[in-house]
């Protein structure tokens, strides 16, 4: 079979894509460019452009050595997709680094220094208000007789869509007679080429209307003042206000960005309809409201529109690195944060079925996507076979949550193709490979294959299709043979092997992918479907995800310290994947090991205080130790949609919601230890009416609001 097309989807750092074929490069069957190893391979981290849908993905130069990502670790990253502002913690743009406004994935700000009497405003505090704007206060001694003490505070008020307020505050006894300068400035420049430190020089202002206006190739950009600036310099790039406070007077200054010759279509718009239920969570441990309110604050401000179907919304991958569409994580995105709703699934779902790829040949019916690096150990990954797979899977899920009968149906079709492609990959085989000539057999990729085709069979057998009983019969010769075949013995008791060789050789390293052996998925009755592994050999996986080498105190590693290949930093070889980490609570309070479960949860809750409640897609997986706290990744993004869905899983899995809404029964089986004391979650959906459920302290879960007529199962 011939390798899938990359989607057009950015992918990040996290997941090295093909670039355009050049003179010299190999070409794989079916004219796709044969990709990276890695980006160790590449030179560099392929960083997106930060578009929509369909949009063009501009890759890093490959220079002599790797490049570093610049810093962005300690930024504040104001989102509201396309919007997008990246601010340094005192506040004033200047140009360096990723510092700026964006739009649609292009620099339309780079420069915002402000000066009040000539001098720059002393930093005090930066924080996020939410997670489209942030709040930066500095203060000053404006008056000679003040003493001490500031007697004027600065406030700047900056939001993701082209927003920057100014207000100042004076606290002085007499009048101040003051010039307030903001000096702006741009280069119209790719976020791909800021990463890269290929932007260009600031481009020429000119004066325009109550502003300044900069023009270049691609486009143009005003800054529009309210009120008009007294004068205006073009050359320098400065507006010019000369303010008088009155005594314990306020006075405000707004800045609108405007791009022009830019689409910004994708935007789901902040003021439009949220997908998301107003879900809220009430608990002994606080740090579990502030969680939540964040998640979804960041899923909205990832949320982008189909231009073509405006109707249909998805999430991008994250921010700044990846502000487009990646499939695999939209539709993981969207199975996690079903109890918000189904709305999101539906427009995911119908996103993608639009790009499945038709007519005949091997690549018919699979979902695009790029490749992504799987660490020292495997070739980069395909992640259009797990976007394949994912889909069935989130369509017979958000079925049972209560997706109506007319939008199944609907997306059948779509669901039908993905499951005959993975028959027809398959053939007469016991496992699915990696789509590239000799390529693995991985352990997550068989346990996702696993999951599609029996809740696909499901959704077959529902509506009346053909085929459900071949993917059944084909997913009990797996789980047959993969007991055997994917074992790793050792003195400890074994352990699943990360992947198996086309020879028959296992590639033995303990990696976080085997969390997806837990992940079964709903099927009928609201039960967990089967899994790969037997009863004795999930309680000896419990024990290795439980044990100090994959679990930091901080979350999951995704590879276990003691291997050769540790690198806390790597971000497949022993980072904290926050994705992974709940997909292991979740599964192991299923499986009845909720000691393992509940000190993840707990790791991955006290890793999210430290980051303010906006949980990254990864941060370093060093041990935790008393009075320390988690380190960041540096090529992470933060908001990511993945970690944000994440947390809207970790909390509800506190309760073990599992619905069947066509049943109208729910049933819930919820942690026995409580491991976070008493919790209420209020807001969800089944059956898209709102559902409210609380757990006590003794484990014992109550429905406190649900759809007439939904019963609890037994």
């Amino acid at each position: 079979m011939s390798m899938p097309h990359p989607s057009s989807a950015p992918d990040g750092p996290d997941a090295p894509r093909p670039p355009a074929p050049r003179s010299g490069q190999s070409v794989g069957r079916g004219g796709a460019p044969v990709a990276p190893r890695s980006d160790r391979d590449t030179g560099a981290p392929l960083i997106p452009a930060g578009r929509g849908p369909g949009s063009p993905r501009t890759p890093l130069p490959v220079p002599g050595r790797p490049a570093d990502l610049p810093p962005a670790h300690t930024a504040l990253i104001c989102a509201a997709l396309p919007g997008l502002v990246i601010s340094p913690q005192e506040g004033q743009l200047t140009g360096r680094g990723l510092e700026g406004f964006y739009m649609a994935g292009r620099r339309t700000l780079s420069r915002c220094l402000v000066r009040v009497g000539g001098r720059e405003p002393l930093a005090m505090q930066a924080r996020m208000l939410a997670a489209d704007r942030a709040r930066f206060v500095g203060t000053l001694r404006a008056s000679p007789d003040a003493g001490p003490d500031p007697d004027l505070v600065v406030e700047r008020t900056r939001h993701a869509e082209g927003l920057e307020r100014i207000t100042l505050r004076s606290s002085a006894h007499r009048a101040l007679r003051l010039p307030l300068e903001v000096a702006l400035g741009t280069d119209l420049a790719e976020l791909a080429d800021v990463a890269s430190g290929r932007s260009g020089p600031e481009l020429q202002a000119s004066v325009h209307g109550g502003g300044l206006r900069w023009s270049g190739p691609t486009g143009h950009v005003t800054v529009a003042a309210d009120p008009p600036p007294t004068d205006a310099l073009a050359s320098a790039g400065l507006l010019r206000w000369a303010l008088e406070l009155p005594p314990g007077g306020t006075l405000t200054v707004e800045l609108r960005v405007r791009p022009e010759g830019q689409g910004t279509t994708g935007a789901a718009g902040r003021g439009a309809a949220s997908p998301f239920a107003e879900a809220q969570v009430f608990s002994d441990e606080s740090g579990a409201e502030v969680l939540l309110r964040t998640c979804v604050d960041d899923l909205r401000a990832l949320l982008l529109r189909d231009p073509r179907h405006p109707a249909d919304t998805h999430l991008a991958a994250g921010a700044p690195w990846r502000c487009g569409l990646a499939p695999a994580e939209a539709l993981a995105a969207a199975r996690m944060t079903l109890p918000l709703g189904t709305r999101l699934a539906v427009g995911t779902l119908r996103t993608l079925a639009r790009s499945q790829l038709g007519g005949p040949g091997p690549q018919s019916g699979l979902i695009p996507g790029p490749l992504r690096d799987s660490g020292p150990h495997l070739p980069p990954g395909c992640t259009a076979t797990e976007a394949t797979l994912l889909f069935p899977v989130l369509l017979a899920e958000a079925r049972r949550w209560g997706l109506a009968e007319r939008e199944v149906e609907e997306l059948l079709p779509a669901a039908e193709r993905c499951l005959e492609w993975l028959r027809t990959t398959v053939g007469d085989g016991v496992y699915l490979a990696d789509p590239q000539p000799g390529g693995p057999f991985r352990c997550e990729t068989q346990a996702h294959a696993h999951r599609a085709a029996l809740l696909g069979a499901d959704l077959l057998d529902t509506y009346g299709r053909t085929g459900g009983t071949a993917l059944r019969q084909w997913a009990k010769a797996m789980r047959d043979a993969f007991r055997d075949d994917f074992w790793v013995e050792d003195g400890s008791g074994g352990r699943p092997a990360a992947a198996r060789t086309r020879d028959g050789h296992t590639v033995p390293q303990p990696v976080s992918g085997a969390v997806h052996l837990l992940d079964t998925g709903l099927s009928a009755g609201g039960e967990m479907a089967p899994g790969l592994l037997d009863k004795a050999r999930t309680e000896q996986l419990a024990r290795l995800l439980g044990g100090p080498a994959m679990d930091s105190g901080w979350g999951l590693r995704s590879l276990g310290a003691k291997e050769a290949a540790y690198n806390p930093f790597g971000h497949r070889s022993g980072a904290v994947r926050v994705q992974e980490t709940a997909v292991a609570v979740t599964g192991l309070a299923a499986a009845g090991h909720e000691q393992e479960a509940g000190s993840l949860l707990r790791g991955v809750l006290a890793a999210a205080e430290a980051f303010g409640g906006r949980l990254p897609e990864m941060y370093a997986g060093e041990q935790r130790t008393p009075g320390s706290a988690p380190v960041p990744h540096p090529a992470a993004s933060r908001p990511a949609a993945t970690s944000a869905a994440s947390g809207v899983l970790l909390l509800c899995s506190l309760a073990g919601i599992r619905p069947d809404a066509p049943a109208g029964t729910v049933t819930l089986r919820p942690f026995r230890a409580a491991p976070l004391g008493e919790i209420a979650l209020t807001g969800l959906r089944i059956a898209g009416a709102p559902f409210s459920v609380r757990v006590s302290r003794l484990g014992l879960a109550m429905v406190e609001e649900a759809a007439e007529g939904l019963q609890l199962g037994v």
